[in-house]
């Protein structure tokens, strides 16, 4: 099953348009982009906890969600709530 922007959103909060888009077109599913958020902003690494590494596709979603820079995604549980 696709995804959707609310699926999206539901596990990155709120992010633009095209980072969305881009997520969507890779053809991943909620679970991955789930895995992928988890491998990305968990906070302790799920390789210690005995997960396999992460898969070509939840790989290509962490390069899509993780932060490169100051301007890209970031972790959306240190989102200001007062942004709008």
């Amino acid at each position: 099953m696709t995804m959707t922007r609310q699926d999206v959103i539901s596990v990155l909060g709120r992010v633009d348009d095209v980072a969305i888009a881009e997520i969507i077109a890779s053809g991943a599913s909620l679970e991955e982009l789930r895995e992928a958020w988890a491998w990305a902003f968990g906070d302790e690494a799920l390789m210690s906890q005995g997960r396999p590494l992460p898969g070509t596709r939840v790989a290509a979603l962490i390069d899509l969600i993780e932060p490169d820079d100051e301007g890209d995604l970031a972790d959306p549980a240190k989102a200001d709530p007062g942004e709008a």
